[in-house]
């Protein structure tokens, strides 16, 4: 097992988050030029590669990394993942990054919330409460008497609970299958569905937005390569709390790129959902030691 560094785990972390930000960037740039399904398609096709380059490194290569004990749970939760991508990134497109990742901000606890049904773990009543002050939070983002609230709101909710169920399914399969395997069938599966989709929308692009294309998968294959790493060296309870920060990075991108701004209601209601994610993230640590 390799030595632990919680130092350079949570600096990692911080480059995580900033690295999937720029992406969150280059996606919301890139669907509303072209449609977010092609782009997506594209994405995958690199991430695929990446996948499969990281698998043929390992002991036993390919054949190895598939081997799986669910392999349709692992091709759900891969398709699952397609779509969220998806589905978010059109958030993106209609409600901006700075609203979209202050609503998708709620995963955790929607994590929190559904691994009982999901996973039977216990959840005492002090984490449910954590996640009622998180969805009040929600609500005061959305204002559902009027303001923001529209049907784009609802778009970045539902990317949170597909994102959440597929984190779920993520540690339903480690109960027989390895992260290695988890990661190629993310990949790979992925490629297929997301190309499944994305080739009915094909258009040409020109040479500039090829650039930013590139520089997408490229912080894909980076961002995923600097997660690896965090969970290489430092506990994911431990660093989990830093990837918060992609809400920071993604809301400064958006003022400064795309001219979004904050509301006062979008501050509170965040900062009402972050810190219930970090009490149900400490409760669980607490649970666990």
């Amino acid at each position: 097992m390799k030595e632990q560094n919680l130092g350079l785990g949570i600096w990692l972390m911080v480059v995580t988050t900033f690295i999937f930000a720029m992406q969150d960037g280059l996606s919301r740039h890139l669907a509303g030029e072209y449609n977010t399904m092609m782009v997506v398609m594209i994405r995958y096709w690199f991430f695929a590669a990446f996948v499969i380059a990281i698998a043929k490194r390992k002991a036993g290569g390919i054949r190895i990394a598939a081997q799986s004990g669910m392999p349709w749970v692992q091709a759900f939760r891969a398709a699952l993942l397609v779509v969220e991508i998806n589905v978010m990134v059109i958030g993106f497109v209609y409600l901006g990054l700075i609203e979209s990742h202050a609503v998708f901000a709620c995963y955790p606890l929607l994590v929190a919330a559904l691994s009982g049904p999901v996973l039977g773990e216990t959840v005492g009543w002090r984490r449910w409460a954590a996640i009622g002050v998180g969805f009040i939070g929600v609500i005061i983002i959305l204002q559902p008497s009027g303001g923001v609230f529209s049907p784009y709101a609802v778009i970045p909710l539902g990317a949170a609970l597909m994102f959440a169920l597929y984190g779920l399914l993520t540690r339903y399969v480690a109960r027989t299958d390895s992260a290695a395997t988890s990661f190629f069938y993310t990949g790979t599966v992925g490629m297929v569905i997301a190309t499944a989709i994305g080739a009915w929308f094909w258009v040409p692009m020109t040479a500039p937005d090829w650039g930013w294309m590139a520089l997408l998968c490229l912080t894909g294959a980076a961002g995923h390569y600097t997660l690896i790493r965090v969970y290489e060296v430092a506990e994911a309870s431990a660093v989990q709390p830093f990837a918060y920060l992609q809400l920071v990075f993604a809301s400064a991108l958006g003022i400064i790129v795309f001219g979004e701004h904050i509301r006062l209601n979008v501050a509170l209601g965040v900062a009402l959902i972050v810190l219930a994610g970090l009490f149900t993230l400490w409760r669980a640590r607490q649970a666990e030691s």
